[in-house]
């Protein structure tokens, strides 16, 4: 979910599964007879969509970034709806996120109650958790089924966005009047470092994202991602993508982006600039992909299912040159290793 003007709204990485149509049946029938032909690719009829592809176009994915019910914020799914989506298209696992309330003991629900996709969760450190709490933390990585694997740093209650969105006059500060990373901040990283946490920086800007990586890094974090690193809430340059990258973190690239901007359907989404698929291409050939994770950060009502905005995205990045192994290792390789190494 966004606020007006920002746009923001296992145990090893499983080896690469086959990606290709099955091998036709052996032919049937008397010895000699002719062997069975392959069909002809089914195109569909002039004017209308072709028929659903053999393997899903997202199957063994993970979405490092989705919303659903229950919420305070208007969502196009629940958290078995969502999963179940997932489980459809094949993909490997989801991310459940939620701005104001736990989502380790959801996905830990939704994997009971949906089976045949992997579910993890979360908490983000806004006012709601009380901030910077490393409690909040704490008590998280505890919840039954070990599957919440994620701190976001602040997001809609960060000093940052709050500033920039003119929503309150101050907000929770991660670094200090110098830059420098907080005490409390680093108390947090070292629990995250512990229990090998994926540390998120949240709607922290981009100069504030790499001191949060640095200070992560110094406190024995291994697993840093920075949140859609593209939206203007965060605008990460190249240059400061190509720095984060050396210093060990993943940048997270979002579908929303491709629905957010002055054509926007949804009116709260018209005040953000458009990322549009040929820009985050540039970026992952630039800077490489293995630097980078998929995330859709869909969910909001009247926007495409974050499985179907996954879809969309993938096929934009590939119309625009990113190769089938680079969406794998975006994809499926970098928040695996995160999310199960």
């Amino acid at each position: 979910m966004i606020a007006p003007s920002l746009a923001c709204g296992c145990v090893a990485v499983a080896a690469r599964r086959g990606h290709g149509r099955p091998a036709a049946p052996a032919a049937r029938g008397r010895q000699g007879s002719a062997p069975a032909r392959e069909p002809a690719a089914a195109t569909g009829v002039q004017g209308y969509s072709p028929p659903p592809p053999p393997v899903s176009p997202i199957r063994g994915l993970i979405d490092f970034h989705t919303h659903a019910s229950p919420d305070v914020f208007g969502r196009s799914v629940d958290d078995d709806e969502l999963a179940s989506l997932a489980a459809a298209r094949q993909m490997e696992a989801v991310v459940f996120k939620s701005h104001v309330t736990l989502t380790a003991d959801r996905a830990w629900l939704a994997r009971k109650h949906v089976p045949g996709v992997k579910v993890f969760g979360g908490v983000t450190l806004n006012l709601v958790v009380g901030g910077l709490n490393p409690q909040a933390v704490q008590w998280m990585w505890r919840m039954q089924g070990g599957f919440g694997r994620v701190v976001w740093f602040p997001t809609f209650d960060a000093d940052n966005h709050v500033r920039r969105a003119g929503t309150a006059p101050t907000g929770i500060r991660v670094v200090d009047e110098r830059g420098a990373v907080l005490p409390t901040v680093r108390d947090i990283l070292k629990i995250c470092a512990a229990q090998r946490l994926v540390v998120h920086t949240g709607h922290a800007s981009a100069e504030q994202a790499l001191a949060l990586i640095a200070a992560a890094r110094e406190e024995g974090c291994d697993r840093v991602v920075v949140t859609h690193a593209q939206f203007d809430v965060v605008d990460m340059n190249e240059a400061q993508m190509k720095k984060a990258a050396a210093m060990g973190a993943k940048m997270e690239i979002c579908a929303l982006g491709m629905f957010v901007g002055p054509e926007a359907v949804l009116e709260f989404m018209q005040h953000s600039p458009r990322v549009p698929p040929a820009v985050t291409a540039a970026r992952i050939k630039s800077v490489g992909a293995q630097h980078f994770v998929l995330g859709t950060d869909l969910g909001q009502a009247g926007n495409p299912t974050p499985a179907d905005g996954l879809q969309v995205f993938v096929a934009g990045l590939q119309k625009e040159g990113v190769t089938r192994e680079q969406i794998q290792t975006m994809g499926r390789e970098n928040p695996g290793a995160l999310l199960m190494g």
